[in-house]
C-alpha cells in the first residue's frame, strides 16, 4: 500500500563527515566542442554530464515548441482524450480530483484554469481532508461526488493504487481516469485510462511530476480539439501557456530530477511565473516581500511552496487552491490568510519541537535513532520536526501522531548515512505501512505495536550500522574560486545554467584560505549565521540560514582562517541587490 512521503529539501548535508574535492577537470576534446561558453559555463557543463554544443544548447536553452514529448506517446493518452471531450459533448459533470500537497494543488488549478480557458464549466474541484481522508481517492469523497452527479472523475498526482476506491466509482456508474507519475503496485486499478509514464516504457521521460501528466493531458486535448475542428472549445488556443506557471511551480516544488521535459516546463513555469497576471499569485508575492521578474527556483522551494504546504498540514488545502483561482478584489484576503496560516503552522510545529526536545533532555542516552510520539500530535506537521531533530542530533529521527481516521502515522527523516526505509524494512513486522526513499519516509502502525516501535528501530539501526569508513562524504566541487569572483559576470555564467534542483545541484565552490573578519548570529531569535569573509583582494558576505557557528565541521572563528564551501547568489531583500555566499559548510 502506498504511503504518503512528505517532500523536503535536504541539498547538501553536513551531518555526517564530508570530504570536499574538485570536479574532473575538462578534457581538450570537449573544451573544443563547447568553444563559444565561458571556462566556468563550459566545466559546470561537462560535469552535468554535457559534451557537445547541440546538448550544450538545448539544456541552457530549451526549446518550447521541440523539447517536448508528444503526449499521444503515453499509454492511455487516447482513450483519456476521447473521454475527456466525450464528456465536454455530452456536457456531464466532472470532478478533478487533485492531491493536497505543492504538486497536486497547481495541478488542480491548472486543469480548473484550462477548463475555464475553452468554456467548460460543468465541474467540480475536490481536494481530500489531509487530516480526515489521507492521501489518494477515498470511498466518502466518491460518494459525495456521484451524488453531485458526477459521471467522469479525473485525478491529479494521485490514484495508482487506489484499486478498491476505482472500483468503487466504477459500481456507482462513475468512470475515473488517473493521472499520476507514483510508482504502481503490481496491479492497477480497473479505470477508464491511466496516464502515469512509470507504468510502462511507452513515454519517453519518466520522471514528470504529477502536474506535468496533466499537462501532457491538456496537450493532448488541445492537439484533438485542433485535428477535429472542435471550435466550441477551442476559443482559449495560444492562452494555455499562462497556465504553465502551475506547472513550474509544481515541478520546482515536487522534487523531480530537472532534466529532459522536466527542465523545459521548469524553465518555461519560471518564466511565464516571473510576468504572470495571476492575481492570488502576485498577490502572494507580495505578501512575502519576494521580486516577480526575479524569482528563482529558491523562492518557489523556500517560500511558496511551503505556504502550499501548509494550507493542508493545517486542514485547509482548498485555501491554497482559492487563492490560486482568485480575482484581484478577493486576493489580497487570500494571501494574507495563506500567511496566516503559515504562521500557525510555524507555531505548531514550534510547540512539538519543543515538546520533543524536552523530552530528549529527560534522557541520560539519546538513542542511536529517536523515536517518539503523542497521540495529539498532527501527522502532517511530524516532518518537519523530524527534519529539524535529525539535523541537530545527527541520527534518524521517527515521529508519530494520531491522525482525522484515528489511525497512528508518522514521518521519519535519516541522519545522512542510514536509509530510513532499510530502518523500516527491518522493523517491518513492527509497522502495517510505510514508503519513502533513502532521507525521508513516512509509516503507520497500529496502537498494539506502538511500543515496540523504539526497540525495533533501534535493533535495526545497529544491524544495519556498518563500522567500516562509510560515514565520510566525498562531495565534489565544481571550482575552486577567489573572492574576487564573485561577480556579476559569475552570476550570469551560473544562472545560464538554472533552474536548479534534482538532477542538476545548484554550482557548489570552494574558496581556500579565506579570512573570518566577522561572526554574528541574526533573525528576531537569531537563529541565522551571518559571516564577513575577505581573501587579499576582497570582502564578501556569507550566510546560512537556522544555523550557528557550530553546525559546521569547523567552527567559525573572527581572525582566523578557512575554507568555505558554498554557492553564489543573489539577493533581492528590501529591492537591494546584493552577491554574497550561501554557507554549505566550513572546513
Amino acid at each position: 500500500m502506498q504511503t504518503e512521503v512528505e517532500k523536503c529539501h535536504t541539498g547538501y548535508t553536513t551531518s555526517v563527515m564530508a570530504v570536499y574535492k574538485s570536479s574532473v577537470l575538462i578534457p581538450d576534446d570537449v573544451r573544443g566542442a563547447l568553444e563559444g561558453y565561458s571556462p566556468l559555463v563550459s566545466q559546470l557543463l561537462f560535469a552535468r554530464g554535457i559534451t557537445t554544443k547541440e546538448l550544450a544548447q538545448v539544456f541552457i536553452a530549451p526549446n518550447f515548441d521541440t523539447d517536448r514529448h508528444n503526449p499521444f506517446l503515453m499509454t492511455d493518452m487516447e482513450k483519456a482524450v476521447s473521454r475527456v471531450l466525450k464528456a465536454f459533448q455530452n456536457n456531464e459533470r466532472i470532478a478533478i480530483w487533485s492531491d493536497y500537497d505543492c504538486d497536486g494543488i497547481p495541478g488542480g488549478v491548472l486543469l480548473h484554469d484550462f477548463f475555464k480557458l475553452i468554456g467548460v464549466t460543468n465541474f467540480i474541484n475536490y481536494i481530500p481532508h489531509r487530516h480526515n481522508e489521507g492521501f489518494g481517492l477515498n470511498a466518502e469523497g466518491i460518494d459525495t461526488l456521484t451524488a453531485d452527479n458526477v459521471t467522469l472523475v479525473i485525478t491529479i498526482d494521485c490514484g495508482i493504487t487506489n484499486v478498491q476506491e476505482v472500483n468503487h466509482a466504477r459500481a456507482l456508474g462513475c468512470d475515473v481516469i488517473i493521472t499520476d507519475h507514483h510508482e504502481p503496485d503490481e496491479t492497477l486499478p480497473d479505470a477508464f485510462a491511466i496516464l502515469d509514464p512509470k507504468r510502462d516504457t511507452a513515454y519517453p521521460f519518466r520522471d514528470l511530476c504529477g502536474s506535468g501528466v496533466m499537462w501532457k493531458l491538456i496537450e493532448g486535448l488541445m492537439e484533438r480539439i485542433k485535428t477535429e475542428k472542435l471550435v466550441q472549445f477551442s476559443h482559449g488556443k495560444g492562452q494555455e501557456k499562462w497556465l504553465l506557471d502551475m506547472v513550474g511551480i509544481a515541478t520546482l516544488a515536487d522534487m523531480v530530477p530537472l532534466v529532459g521535459e522536466n527542465r523545459t516546463l521548469a524553465y518555461y513555469g519560471l518564466s511565464v511565473m516571473r510576468k504572470s497576471r495571476r492575481a492570488g499569485f502576485r498577490e502572494l508575492i507580495r505578501v512575502l516581500r519576494l521580486t516577480q521578474q526575479f524569482l528563482t527556483e529558491d523562492d518557489i522551494g523556500f517560500s511558496i511552496a511551503p505556504r502550499i504546504n501548509a494550507a493542508s498540514r493545517m486542514g485547509s488545502p482548498q485555501e491554497a487552491f482559492a487563492l490560486f483561482t482568485a480575482d484581484a478584489d478577493s486576493s489580497v484576503k487570500l494571501a494574507e490568510r495563506l500567511e496566516h496560516i503559515n504562521s500557525e503552522r510555524k507555531g505548531y510545529v514550534g510547540a512539538i519541537t519543543k515538546e520533543a526536545k524536552a523530552r530528549l533532555k529527560e534522557k541520560e542516552i539519546v538513542p542511536d535513532v529517536i523515536v517518539m510520539g503523542n497521540p495529539e500530535w498532527r501527522p502532517s506537521l511530524l516532518g518537519l520536526v523530524a527534519n529539524s531533530l535529525a539535523q541537530e542530533f545527527k541520527r534518524p529521527v521517527f515521529l508519530w501522531g494520531r491522525d482525522g481516521r484515528n489511525v497512528l502515522k508518522g514521518s521519519c527523516r535519516s541522519d545522512g548515512i542510514v536509509s530510513v526505509v532499510s530502518l523500516m524494512r527491518e522493523a517491518s513486522e513492527t509497522l502495517s505501512e510505510f514508503g519513502g526513499h533513502h532521507m525521508s519516509g513516512g509509516f503507520a502502525i497500529t496502537d498494539e505495536h506502538i511500543h515496540q516501535l523504539p526497540e525495533a528501530l533501534n535493533r535495526a539501526y545497529a544491524k544495519i550500522k556498518t563500522h567500516k569508513d562509510d560515514s565520510v562524504s566525498v562531495i565534489l566541487v565544481d571550482a575552486d574560486l577567489s573572492l574576487s569572483e564573485v561577480s556579476d559576470r559569475t552570476f550570469r555564467d551560473i544562472s545560464a545554467l538554472s533552474p536548479f534542483g534534482v538532477g542538476n545541484q545548484k554550482p557548489l565552490f570552494r574558496f581556500l584560505n579565506v579570512s573570518v573578519v566577522r561572526v554574528e548570529q541574526f533573525g528576531k531569535t537569531k537563529e541565522h549565521l551571518k559571516l564577513r569573509i575577505r581573501d587579499e583582494r576582497t570582502s564578501v558576505e556569507a550566510i546560512a540560514f537556522f544555523s550557528t557557528v557550530d553546525t559546521f565541521t569547523r567552527m567559525p572563528k573572527a581572525g582566523e582562517q578557512c575554507d568555505l564551501i558554498g554557492h553564489i547568489e543573489s539577493s533581492y531583500f528590501r529591492s537591494r541587490r546584493e552577491l554574497r555566499l550561501r554557507i554549505v559548510d566550513i572546513v
